[in-house]
């Protein structure tokens, strides 16, 4: 059995949802902005903006911008198969989404590593995104399977100092 550690974790989730429909969601800008970012953009190793309906190949680099939070993140997409398999950098890490076919729905596996073990990363990344993958995960099963969003978009979160760590639909 693997230990659980700080240098990585994984979540998991099952939806019941066609494949390419949950691979639309993760590899393109339409789609990932559909439940989880306000803004996602995706340039091309040549530098051209992709289409927001265009997937996301490996070499890509993104900007994405979430509701209630006035940063940027951006990263690189290191692996992009087009069926059911991502890896991107994100926030000095990594992030892999693999989708797996179990018949009646797809096992969505989301794992972050290469994390760094300092205090200030156990808390802000392992702690913080482990938490925020966990609603970020459920909010995808919400949209596919039930048409709704769990996010906050009518109020205003931003000038609270903590409502990354507090607000548990942030």
């Amino acid at each position: 059995m693997k230990k659980l550690a700080f240098d990585e974790f994984t979540k998991k989730i099952y939806i019941k949802a066609p494949l390419e429909k949950l691979y639309w969601c993760w590899a393109t800008s339409e789609g990932i902005c559909s439940w989880f970012l306000r803004k996602a953009e995706y340039q091309n190793v040549e530098g051209k903006e992709r289409e927001p309906s265009e997937r996301i190949e490996k070499g890509d680099h993104y900007v994405w911008e979430w509701h209630n939070w006035n940063g940027q993140a951006t990263g690189e997409i290191l692996e992009a198969n087009g069926k059911d398999n991502l890896i991107f950098t994100f926030e000095g890490n990594h992030v892999s989404i693999t989708l797996e076919n179990h018949g009646k729905a797809i096992l969505v596996v989301l794992r972050q590593y290469n994390i760094p073990t300092d205090d200030e990363s156990k808390l802000n990344v392992h702690y913080g995104c482990s938490n925020g993958w966990t609603f970020w995960l459920a909010n995808l099963k919400a949209y596919i399977e039930h048409g709704i969003l769990l996010n906050e978009t009518e109020f205003d979160l931003t000038n609270i100092p903590l409502a990354g760590f507090e607000f548990v639909n942030m």
